[in-house]
């Protein structure tokens, strides 16, 4: 027997230094931020939210078909944590010798590093999902993830007045290294809990080669009606998370983008997640997750708007990230609690895979959305992708959970 209460502190103490990490590496205020303030435009913003949201699920088709032949898991895990240490790092000396390249390598490095950063991630991901799936009861998972919730919004404020006032205290680009060794740091003591976790081994279904992992996936989506709807409704929302990334361009188009104004952005996204894992846990046994999603959806489709609205007030404009930590704390626990409910053991690994080659549209919308934001004005893409979003709650409708 495994043993499960080590399996479940151990995920809490990963949970905490990676909600303390998490400000200081945060994809939707702190590097998008990094990037404009090294020079960058929509189109390369573009680039950097497929890089960091699209490209790592995608790939993770490839991990999980190497991975999913592998009785253990922890060492893969750990060794995905350890390169996105290393990646941190490399980021953060980059940005400390700035003052010594021409602008086009720094942003040029940039992109390396946070490919080999968010591809780390990835690949850290697929052992992840299915060592927690399979090393705690489903009663335990539960409760880990509105444990988990609480532990993130508290670790990300507190980290994310800290990120203020580096941003704010210390000059570019030495305010951005200095956050990224921290984050490096925090990610290294995170990883130090796995060391010591109690991996659950199952017995695998025959090896596959990885074309007959490819050719799986026409017959799952055939015979899991789930299957098919979860890549959907996560194509579709991924949408509304790969716009987030250009609240801070609209930002810097309409205010200037000062440091101060970012460390807010931050504060305020923080502080709807900390509200949001708050009431989840409160209801944690009375959480439905299919309704989480479709109140997920809801907000994500109002974001866009909502952002146009609020653009041409500077002094409230940071109040639209609330609600963007709200809708990614809701997001968040319902997908990964419906993707749990749906998988089990033996194919967990595999669907985590399936789900991230499915996931086709995160790659190619931020792309799309750069370009035509360099062309055209804000209001006709926001609202394209706000009933874009809104539509997929026909298909949450249509999933079935147990």
């Amino acid at each position: 027997m495994i043993n499960q209460k080590r399996n479940f502190y151990t995920f809490i103490w990963h949970a905490i230094f990676y909600a303390f990490a998490t400000s200081f590496m945060d994809i939707d205020t702190v590097i998008p931020s990094m990037i404009i303030k090294a020079g960058g435009n929509e189109l390369l913003l573009g680039l950097l939210t497929a890089i960091m949201i699209g490209i790592p699920r995608f790939f993770q088709f490839f991990f999980a078909s190497f991975l999913s032949n592998k009785k253990r898991k922890k060492n893969f895990l750990i060794g995905g944590i350890y390169m996105r240490v290393l990646a941190l790092f490399a980021l953060s000396v980059l940005l400390y010798n700035a003052s010594y390249l021409v602008d086009y390598v720094i942003i040029i490095l940039i992109f390396v590093i946070i490919t080999v950063f968010s591809l780390s991630g990835s690949f850290a991901g697929v052992p992840y999902v299915d060592i927690m799936g399979k090393s705690m009861k489903k009663e335990s998972r539960r409760k880990f993830f509105s444990v988990k919730q609480i532990i993130n919004g508290l670790g990300v404020l507190i980290s994310a007045f800290i990120v203020r006032e580096i941003l704010k205290q210390v000059a570019y680009p030495y305010n951005y290294s200095l956050l990224f060794v921290i984050a490096s740091g925090l990610l290294l003591i995170a990883s130090i809990g796995f060391l010591r976790i109690d991996e659950k081994i199952t017995e695998l279904a025959p090896k596959k080669t990885f074309l007959q992992f490819v050719r799986l996936i026409p017959s799952e989506l055939k015979n899991n009606s789930n299957l098919k709807f979860y890549l959907l409704i996560i194509n579709m929302l991924g949408v509304g998370f790969s716009t987030m990334p250009f609240f801070i361009a609209l930002a810097k188009s309409k205010f200037g983008l000062p440091y101060q104004m970012i460390g807010n952005f931050l504060i305020f996204r923080v502080v709807g997640m900390l509200f949001t894992g708050i009431l989840i846990y409160l209801f944690d046994k009375k959480i439905n997750y299919k309704l989480l999603l479709k109140i997920a959806v809801v907000i994500g489709s109002l974001l866009p708007i909502v952002s146009l609205f609020l653009s041409d007030y500077s002094g409230i404009y940071m109040y639209l990230f609330i609600f963007s930590g709200i809708f990614f704390s809701i997001y968040k626990v319902s997908i990964d609690g419906i993707f749990l409910e749906i998988t089990n053991d033996t194919n967990r690994a595999e669907y985590v895979g399936i789900s991230g080659v499915g996931n086709i549209l995160t790659i190619v919308f931020p792309l799309i959305a750069g370009f035509l934001l360099s062309i055209f004005d804000y209001t006709g893409v926001f609202i394209g992708v706000s009933v874009f979003v809104l539509s997929s709650l026909f298909f949450v409708n249509k999933l079935r959970c147990k």
